[in-house]
């Protein structure tokens, strides 16, 4: 053996021992066995476990779907009842078609949107003022807010795809995703909340082409069979003068009368149905006809059975389960605007409560720069202050006065913005120019979320939204446009059978020539229209057959494009689906932290206020006995002035980020107690109970400060 034969047999031994790692086989089969499902979690809030501590091997105990040995993601809950419909009208049924077939014919009227404001809204306004209460205003929203108005025509707008699809016709669709026309949410005077992944917003549904979804196959395959039976019919009168070519044939007039009648029905096993019936009446003075006038009638029957595309039941009547999905997607599109418009009406209350609180914030803050203002010149003029006192305290002011006006707008808007939410007639200038009091506030009692394990808010989160439920409804009307798709790659075989009769009658005519034959006429057809049907009828000169039409595409490339495309778009589907789960833990644990981050918020600008107030009264003190300075008591007054800025905004964000963790987990209308039924026939029966409110309250005086103050918050 040579050495460089025993240096390559050491070298491939070497790579051999550096690829084998002894955990990595054990691994492996551990991997292809399915893990057993483990006990469910007991872990409580993530807040009590400090960032430092390490991660525990807690079980899991919601998964997303199709991953083996795993445990799978909860079937979310429908939305119930079933076809929630604004109107008392049922659309996915016609008109009768006895006893008055003519009601085929008539066209259905669509009531006018109601363009007034509800009474409810008149009973609030007392005194120029129009005092409300989150109840009320969600009450208003549920009856006269143009998003959810525009949702609830959503819904009779998919029951006529349903109708479409029980005639076999193709789907026009319905939009699915969240109306979001209406202003407001956003103000200057609130800050900061969101939790540590920032401010969380509501998603929309799954309409076509939304989340970057491809829907074009949808409804893609063999046209469905018209299952609305087609009467046809033509009447026709012609004249025809034919001149003289040859001695043996004169000139001549023809009169014909034609009475062609079809009808044509489909089935939805994929057969077809034709039959017609010809008829046709000629009168001439040629002496080459026969009979004038000459009558002639026939009846066929043609059945065609789809063997191979579009062939079976599930072909022909695959788009009324569509039709019925989307259905189902419009409730749920129609549950979460209801959830998302009410967040946004509470988002937009606890603006108007923010701008409130401000501009009263502002009044005092100029009160007391104005009563040092005034204090100060008396002390001028007693001689007993510098001017640049003076001068320092009329800038205060100044500013002040600067920033109540800027309050003072921004309030205006703010009540501005709640109306337009709550009302859908803005004209009145007594209800545009009353100002909106606000007369509930937030409360800072515990939320049973808050306590709750994360793993259980995923899986109620997973239950409850929408959004899990719209993608999985389109994803089963993905499922039956692959099965369409798979079926248009076959050919076209058809199996049909006709039968027919057909039959003659006429008058002999005097003008015919005769060519030797003894007659001119034969003495056995019927002189009348009533022969020629009894002769029809009798079948005694019948036509009939069978036979086989075999259509086939050689190359087959856009059946075969569209087959594969309708996978590929489930797929991404699936993927959206596995997104949606994954988005859904991110914002349920994004939004359990922000209330623990906005509690901690308020109770510590709460804590910065009473400092700030108490400060403010010492330095006062201070200030009337000469042991302080202007300038001392105007940097307590803007202390002060902060810290309820700053106490305003936590507590407005904290009330904000609390809806949008019920929103996430979609218990909003359970929670407040609103049917949905009700809400979509635009009748608030019961109007909402909304927990954690209370009272407004004036802020509190300055504590006096003693040797022992209390203890720091917990």
């Amino acid at each position: 053996m040579k050495l460089s034969h025993l240096q390559a047999a050491v070298c491939v031994g070497l790579m051999m021992l550096s690829c084998y790692q002894p955990g990595v086989a054990q691994q492996a089969q551990q991997t292809t066995t399915p893990a057993p499902a483990r006990a469910q979690s007991t872990q409580t809030s993530p807040a009590a476990t400090p960032a430092a501590t390490p991660a525990q091997d807690i079980p899991i105990d919601n998964s997303t779907k199709w991953n083996t040995g795993l445990p799978q993601a909860p079937e979310p809950t429908l939305t119930q009842p079933l076809y929630l419909r604004p109107t008392d009208k049922d659309f996915t049924n016609a008109h009768r078609f006895w006893p008055n077939p003519l009601n085929e014919f008539k066209p259905t009227a669509y009531p006018a949107p109601r363009l007034s404001n509800t009474p409810r809204l008149d009973d609030l306004l007392s005194g120029g003022k129009i005092y409300l209460s989150l109840t009320d205003a969600v009450t208003l929203a549920l009856e006269n807010n143009y998003d959810i108005e525009i949702a609830r025509i959503n819904l009779d707008i998919a029951d006529t795809d349903i109708l479409r699809a029980k005639a076999g016709s193709s789907l026009r669709g319905v939009s699915a995703g969240l109306v979001t026309n209406t202003l407001g949410g956003q103000t200057s005077t609130i800050t900061g909340g969101g939790g540590p992944g920032g401010t969380t917003s509501g998603t929309g549904g799954s309409g076509a082409g939304a989340s970057g979804l491809v829907l074009s196959t949808s409804g893609g395959g063999p046209v469905p069979e018209n299952m609305d039976p087609i009467l046809s019919g033509t009447l026709q009168l012609s004249r025809t003068v034919s001149e003289s070519s040859s001695v043996i044939a004169p000139s001549a007039t023809t009169n014909v009368l034609t009475g062609n009648f079809q009808f044509n029905q489909g089935f939805s096993i994929g057969s077809n149905l034709n039959i017609t019936f010809n008829n046709s009446r000629t009168s001439t003075n040629s002496s080459f006809s026969t009979y004038s006038p000459g009558l002639s009638t026939s009846l066929t029957g043609t059945y065609t059975q789809h063997l191979l595309q579009g062939c079976c039941r599930w072909v022909n009547t695959r788009f009324i389960i569509q039709a019925k999905n989307d259905r189902r997607i419009t409730d749920s599109a129609f549950r979460q605007q209801l959830i998302y418009t009410i967040g946004q009406i509470e988002s937009i209350y606890w603006a108007l409560v923010s701008a409130y609180e401000d501009e009263q914030a502002k009044e005092r803050a100029l009160l007391q720069s104005t009563q040092l203002s005034s204090d100060n010149r008396k002390q001028l003029q007693i001689g007993t202050l510098a001017p640049l006192d003076v001068v320092n305290s009329d800038s205060a002011v100044a500013t002040d006065q600067q920033s109540l006006i800027a309050s003072k707008s921004n309030l205006e808007y703010q009540q501005l913005l709640m109306i337009q939410a709550i009302t859908r007639n803005m004209n009145d200038p007594q209800l545009s120019k009353a100002p909106v009091v606000p007369t509930d506030r937030v409360g800072l009692d515990r939320l049973p979320e808050e306590d709750q394990a994360v793993e259980d808010l995923v899986k109620e989160a997973y239950v409850n939204n929408p959004q899990v439920e719209q993608a999985v409804l389109t994803m089963q009307n993905n499922l039956i446009t692959i099965r369409a798709e798979k079926n248009g790659l076959l050919p076209t075989l058809d199996a049909y059978a006709f039968v027919g009769s057909q039959a003659i009658a006429g008058t002999p005519n005097p003008n015919a020539a005769n060519l030797g034959t003894g007659t001119t006429a034969s003495p056995t057809v019927p002189g009348g229209y009533g022969g020629a049907l009894q002769n029809l009828f009798a079948g005694d000169f019948p036509n009939y057959g069978a036979g086989i039409n075999l259509t086939m595409n050689l190359r087959n490339r856009t059946a075969q494009a569209d087959q594969v495309r309708s996978q590929m778009e489930y797929r991404q589907s699936q993927i959206r689906l596995q997104q949606i789960y994954t988005q859904l833990r991110m914002q349920v644990t994004n939004g359990q932290l922000a209330i623990s981050n906005d509690r901690a918020s308020v109770n510590a600008a709460q804590t910065a206020r009473d400092y700030a107030a108490q400060a403010l009264d010492a330095e006062q003190k201070k200030y009337r006995l000469g042991a302080s300075t202007t300038a001392n008591v105007l940097q307590m007054e803007r202390n002060l002035a902060t810290s309820e800025d700053n106490l305003i905004s936590a507590t407005a964000a904290y009330a904000r980020d609390r809806v949008s963790l019920e929103q996430i987990l979609a218990i909003t209308l359970d929670r407040y107690g609103i049917n949905i039924d009700d809400a979509a026939k635009d009748k608030v029966m019961t109007p909402p109970h909304i927990p954690g409110l209370t009272a407004p309250k004036a802020p509190e005086a300055p504590k006096p400060l003693t040797a022992t103050p209390p203890p720091p918050p917990q």
